[in-house]
């Protein structure tokens, strides 16, 4: 049985601590696609970790997990991240890396950089990981995948090609310095110790695996929002944040996912440029920012302050559908607890009409926010463990959300700890 843990919105969903906690009853975990751009903060009886890479599954002894093909794999990040975990105890977690993976060169994370500070003003926010300038060289066919560093003769006479070709842009685009194909082979070398242990056939792992009866979990990164095809184009990622290219990233047939669990936040957050309808600022978001996610809404992987905003039942329930989402897992509804009143976006009002359907790019920069004001329930809601335990304006709140995105919220989370879950 396959299940795929997914954001509806513009990530920092919460994705991190439900897959943490539905872990506890697979036996897979497999990320599908991204890098180290993006991660997920997790809560555990170890401490508090922020994964990029690692599946949020590691925590687990009887789990196995797993760098699927559709990954931007930064070899010296991922084992950074090993390390920084099992520095705090957590004990030495089974991995495998698909052998189709590709890697993040290090001259992806330069490039990134130097394309940030050309285009200045009009930059797209990127977290400088190398995660465009890798999903480029992908599909352009100029790409490395794991399997190449271990065919010596082939793998420097690719690397002179590439080279040659990123030069040419280092010496006239950027001025910057050139790339040494020696150096570089070298470091190949070093990124090929690394990961020999873990290489496996990872689409082959997983259909013996279906077969066996596992239980496996798709772990996605960032959210629908996101998405290069369905997202808010250009100011999206490289990869697709979807749900059904888990099928792809981790090599299964997609008739194998069953279940599409899709996290939405009680409120919105955005790390990065690009439209956000329901974005709220000055004392009101830093207020809502020092109380949301577990210890304010920073970026996981940057520390940057997250932008803010009241739920957006719009692109949440074209997030949902997006992702065809069989259950919502509802987080963050603890930091909401302070507020009196609470606005909701139900509606976007585009050149004097209002719509409740998601728009493209272009319509989606004039659009205003329809607000709805609900009766906040102004207590801490941390520690119930019933549905019916919640005070009436926030059960209120979630049903009133429910409705408007058409997608039933099985799942409430309540506090940052595994533990602090409302099944419904």
């Amino acid at each position: 049985m396959v299940t795929a843990i997914v954001g509806a919105n513009w990530g920092d969903e919460g994705k991190g601590k439900i897959t943490d906690m539905l872990s506890q009853e697979s036996d897979i975990i497999v990320r599908f696609q991204g890098g180290a751009n993006a991660g997920h903060t997790i809560v555990n009886n170890y401490g508090k970790f922020a994964l990029h890479t690692l599946p949020s599954g590691v925590f687990f002894n009887h789990t196995t997990s797993i760098i699927g093909n559709g990954v931007a794999l930064n070899i010296p990040v991922l084992f950074k991240e090993i390390q920084s975990i099992t520095e705090k105890g957590v004990p030495m977690p089974k991995i495998l890396v698909s052998d189709r993976a590709q890697m993040v060169m290090p001259y992806h994370v330069l490039f990134d950089s130097y394309e940030e500070e050309r285009l200045g003003g009009k930059s797209f926010g990127s977290t400088k990981s190398g995660i465009a300038p890798f999903y480029s060289d992908k599909y352009a066919k100029i790409g490395f995948q794991v399997q190449e560093l271990f065919d010596e003769s082939a793998l420097k006479e690719k690397l002179a090609r590439v080279v040659e070709m990123k030069n040419v842009l280092l010496e006239h685009l950027y001025h910057k310095p050139l790339l040494n194909v020696d150096e570089l082979f070298a470091t190949m070398m070093e990124y090929r110790e690394m990961v020999k242990p873990y290489v496996c056939d990872v689409s082959l792992y997983l259909w013996n695996a279906i077969q066996a009866g596992k239980k496996i979990l798709l772990e996605g990164q960032l959210g629908s929002l996101k998405d290069p095809d369905h997202g808010i184009y250009p100011m999206v990622t490289s990869s697709s944040t979807l749900a059904a290219y888990g099928a792809i990233g981790a090599g299964l047939p997609p008739y194998e996912i069953k279940e599409i669990i899709t996290v939405v936040k009680a409120y919105s957050s955005a790390v990065g440029a690009g439209a956000f309808v329901s974005e709220i600022f000055g004392e009101e978001a830093d207020e809502l920012r020092r109380r949301g996610g577990d210890g304010g809404e920073y970026g996981a992987t940057t520390g940057r302050p997250r932008r803010m905003g009241w739920f957006d039942c719009v692109a949440t329930k074209y997030g949902c559908r997006i992702q065809g989402t069989t259950k919502v897992a509802f987080t963050v509804l603890d930091a909401l607890g302070y507020l009196e009143k609470i606005p909701v976006c139900v509606g976007y009002e585009i050149d004097g009409k209002v719509t409740t359907d998601f728009p493209t790019t272009g319509l989606l920069e004039k659009a205003k926010p329809v607000l709805e004001v609900l009766d906040g329930w102004n207590c801490d809601i941390r520690g119930i463990r019933k549905y019916e335990d919640l005070p009436e304006n926030c059960r209120a709140y979630i049903e009133f959300v429910e409705k408007q995105i058409g997608f039933p919220i099985g799942m409430v989370s309540n506090g940052p700890k595994r533990e602090d879950i409302i099944y419904r």
